[in-house]
């Protein structure tokens, strides 16, 4: 109940300031490509005398707000796609829609990738952020010919891959726990097959992939390290499409297209399916001479499937599911395996009269992993599982703009496994988490300010923290831009196994235990009282942008991750945690330990505008 009320006392404050500022017309609407239909990102729109100016974001949503009563020529451009123009009259806070397909022309499309990646410095804070697209995924030499996003992973400073140990990224210091990945607003728990050249995401069908390596605003929460935003193409409005592509490794088939081709005013259905099957122990075979008869035993099989219904205003609604499966089976000795399955449904909203764009998801997902070992005759087993919703708000005041909502997230664990000494260590968990947040972008002459700030509740613990988030950008010229981004981060969420292990393919989940131990000594040698096992760390980045020519830019990035309070599976135990073993000491008895940890390093890296 405390949540709901922080929550409507959060809306209705919003909603009342809101309000106040709407006495200003507005021009809003969604781009869109005609021939695919798909949302535009980057477009340009601006009035002919310059007075007013956007772009348009992932959905394709622009907002001229805080625009004068009287008559205007708004221009919409995009290089690559032929100009088109509105005349506008604006009575004193009327809203008008317009949407607008955009259609190619002769011009090269590389240009549009430019000026977008420039756009995004000028205007936005982004340190710590790595915006991906499938053109750039393909760009890079590729396994077998087929482009994913686990191999281009590998080339983003600061990313650290174990490639065919399990696939675990390690990303600025934190550990692969510490990554929150999404996918359409879904999590998910293993984005990464054990053989670790492919991930579970099909390239074809990504529209972007954020990856925030530290420092992410308040709209983010419940990881202490980074997040990935995966958001997928909706499927052609116009015509069926499909590609088969089959290589030494596996086969794929993306299939898309109109159940409801888009109409005058600009609804449609479409669908969307993928399916990735991996062949790799049978083709080892023929491929490897040294291969024995068995071939390599990693196996797996992905399956996506989306609907879209779009509507005549540039909303609309989707309907998702997927299954990922692994499969390893090293012949006498173990099998592994892990199934990742969900379903849910996220839309886009922006009512008639108002400029607040609207994004919700609602979704169920489950993760099951177990480790069969033959030699052993035992088995390790984790599942990880629930529901999750979000509802997100953004109101754009000009160059400012206003983004708030709230998550929500049930999850049950179940975790059974034994560490070296046999011991077993287990958890039964239902427990639930949310989060309150709003952040503010005010953009000056010289300067971008977005601070922000997170409550984030934990059942687990009978309370929450709050989470202050702050993103800052200088600009002393047009050329040289130097940022800045802090925060406090906490996560619910550990591992099952640990850091510590050269290798280990079992990658269990458990939320934090509430039996741990009183006290630890953290890296003064003081000693700290623990009041629950929350993780929790505090993040610092800094760095400039530099570009030396119109095409070449520079980028250097120093940040620190303190990781305040780490909790970890207690590889050492030997003793069972009761009244007998009172006086053993905690390394010796309990099933976690309270660890403390700090990441730091300075990247620097270059962009050749020209490669995009």
């Amino acid at each position: 109940m405390l949540i709901l009320k922080k929550a409507a006392v959060l809306q209705v404050l919003l909603i009342l300031s809101i309000a106040l500022m709407g006495q200003n017309a507005a021009v809003k609407g969604f781009i869109y490509d005609k021939e695919s239909g798909e949302p535009m990102i980057g477009a340009n729109i601006f009035t002919s005398n310059s007075e007013y100016s956007t772009t348009s974001n992932i959905d394709g949503f622009y907002s001229l707000t805080k625009m004068a009563a009287g008559d205007y020529e708004v221009v919409y451009t995009m290089v690559g796609y032929a100009e088109q123009k509105e005349k506008v009259s604006l009575a004193k806070g009327e809203v008008l829609t317009f949407n607008k397909r955009m259609v190619e022309d002769a011009i090269n499309l590389i240009g549009a990738d430019v000026f977008g990646d420039l756009n995004d410095q000028k205007n936005e804070v982004r340190i710590g952020i790595e915006t991906v697209t499938p053109k750039e995924i393909s760009k890079l030499p590729s396994i077998g010919g087929s482009p994913d996003i686990a191999q281009y992973m590998q080339v983003i400073p600061g990313v650290t891959f174990t490639g065919d140990q399990g696939g675990q990224l390690y990303i600025r210091g934190g550990s692969p726990i510490q990554n929150k990945v999404l996918l359409d607003g879904m999590v998910v728990y293993n984005p990464f097959h054990s053989i670790g050249l492919f991930s579970v995401f099909e390239t074809d069908i990504i529209r972007t992939a954020d990856i925030y390596t530290g420092g992410f605003n308040a709209n983010f929460g419940g990881r202490v390290s980074s997040v990935m935003d995966v958001k997928t193409i909706d499927g052609n409005k116009n015509r069926h499409k499909g590609r088969l592509a089959i290589n030494p490794f596996g086969a794929k088939a993306v299939l898309q297209g109109p159940l409801k081709k888009m109409d005058k005013s600009g609804s449609a259905i479409t669908y969307l399916l993928t399916v990735k099957q991996s062949y790799l122990q049978e083709s080892s075979k023929v491929l490897y001479d040294y291969i024995d008869e068995e071939g390599l035993p990693f196996n797996y099989l992905d399956i996506y499937g989306k609907l879209t219904f779009g509507g005549a205003t540039g909303s609309k609604f989707s309907m998702y599911g997927f299954s990922f499966n692994d499969d390893v089976r090293y012949q006498a000795i173990s099998d592994f395996n892990w199934q990742n399955t969900g379903a849910g449904a996220n839309f886009v909203v922006s009512p008639q009269t108002s400029t607040v764009l609207i994004n919700g998801f609602f979704s169920f997902s489950n993760y099951y992993i177990e480790l069969l070992e033959d030699e052993l005759d035992a088995k390790r087993s984790s599942s990880i599982g629930g529901a999750n919703f979000g509802l997100d708000f953004k109101y754009i005041l000009g160059d400012d703009n206003i983004n708030y909502g709230v998550q929500i997230q049930t999850i049950k664990t179940e975790f059974d496994t034994f560490n070296d000494q046999g011991i077993n260590i287990g958890q039964l968990e239902n427990t639930t988490e949310a989060g309150l947040y709003v952040k503010y972008k005010k953009q000056l002459d010289k300067v971008i300010f977005e601070p922000g700030l997170r409550f984030q509740y934990y059942s687990a613990i009978s309370g929450g923290r709050l989470e202050p988030r702050l993103g800052v950008k200088i600009k002393p010229s047009e050329r040289f831009r130097i940022k800045a981004a802090a925060g406090m981060y906490s996560q619910n969420i550990i591992s099952g196994n640990s850091d510590r292990d050269v290798v280990n393919l079992f990658y269990g989940f458990l939320t934090a235990p509430e039996e741990i131990q009183d006290t630890f000594v953290n890296d003064n040698g003081d000693l700290v009282d623990i009041e629950n096992a929350l993780q929790k760390a505090n993040h610092l980045m800094v760095g400039f942008e530099l570009d030396i020519t119109e095409k070449l830019n520079l980028n250097v990035e120093g940040y620190a991750k303190d990781f305040t309070q780490l909790a970890s599976i207690n590889r050492n135990k030997i003793f069972e945690n009761n009244n007998e073993n009172n006086l053993q000491p905690d390394y010796l008895k309990q099933d976690f330990l309270i660890e403390t940890g700090l990441a730091k390093g300075c990247l620097l890296y270059t962009s050749d505008a020209a490669d995009e």
